[in-house]
């Protein structure tokens, strides 16, 4: 790793997704050399493409943005969703640290499942994912934690950016389309406003405040909500009268994978270690629907 005064080389994987393109907007005035790249760029499932790049750029971090996110889809692709979720991980950790450098890893609430208990999960709850997605997410936790490669790993949950293809975007298009559509209301959580998650990993670099603060942390956005009351609040920050949301249970909407009734993440240990303050999910949701 070099040292405080001398700008560092990031790799970011996974530049394509919500997160890549956040990074790439929150890290255009770092002083660091931010380097993305995307499937068609780098195989993470190949270690010797991964030392390559790490040795060709003179790597000293990984931001591991790569990910099989299709939380139905992982039940028919296993393997897949094992090799980019389970192996990469541990492969990308390899890497990296036999370069003596770091790895910041994008990690999920769905590791946990559901915990049966209505209170905030903290880092150190026990995990238990009940299908493919969350399952392969923590061999993947558990991979890096087997490299002995220092590591900060980031478990996040619901998020969303200025960029297609999520919830907000899905939601705000349906109703463009329909005068009345359904929203479970029975599953509750916290939004991430993808920008929100990306300035802070680009604000604990260019601090270098990942330096002996290695771990497991959790970042959502604050406060808690269904999926009824985001949907809600994206149509009336958007003044789309006339249109109504209605609430439904899960059940309406048959899912291969149980989704957790409760998923809300304490971020105590991130805001206490990295002296960050995180906005509430209104006040994020409402500067991304104003932009």
């Amino acid at each position: 790793m070099k040292k405080d005064n001398e700008g560092l080389n990031i790799l970011v994987t996974g530049a394509n997704g919500q997160l890549g393109k956040s990074i790439r907007k929150a890290s255009e005035n770092s002083k660091d050399n931010y380097i993305f790249t995307d499937v068609e760029d780098l195989d993470i499932t190949k270690k010797a493409d991964i030392d390559k790049w790490v040795k060709d750029n003179d790597i000293d971090i990984i931001i591991n943005c790569a990910a099989y996110t299709n939380v139905d889809a992982a039940e028919d692709h296993k393997e897949l969703a094992e090799k980019l979720n389970g192996m990469a991980p541990g492969l990308l950790a390899q890497a990296i640290g036999e370069h003596n450098g770091l790895l910041i890893h994008i990690s999920t609430d769905y590791v946990f499942g559901g915990s049966g208990v209505n209170t905030p999960l903290t880092e150190t709850q026990a995990t238990n994912p009940t299908g493919v997605y969350g399952a392969t997410k923590l061999q993947g936790e558990q991979e890096i934690a087997k490299s002995g490669t220092p590591a900060i790993i980031i478990r996040t949950a619901w998020l969303y950016s200025d960029y297609g293809n999520n919830f907000v975007e899905k939601i705000l298009s349906l109703l463009g389309n329909r005068d009345e559509i359904k929203v479970v209301f029975d599953q509750c959580g916290t939004p991430t406003y993808a920008t929100d998650l990306a300035e802070a990993i680009v604000g604990l670099i260019t601090d270098r405040k990942f330096m002996g603060n290695e771990g497991i942390y959790h970042f959502s956005n604050e406060g808690v909500c269904s999926w009824y009351d985001f949907a809600l609040e994206a149509s009336k920050i958007k003044g789309l009268k006339g249109k109504r949301i209605s609430p439904c249970h899960s059940s309406e909407f048959p899912s291969k994978v149980i989704r957790p009734p409760y998923s809300v993440l304490d971020k105590t240990k991130f805001k206490n270690t990295f002296r960050k303050n995180i906005p509430h999910w209104r006040e994020s949701l409402e500067r991304a629907l104003n932009k």
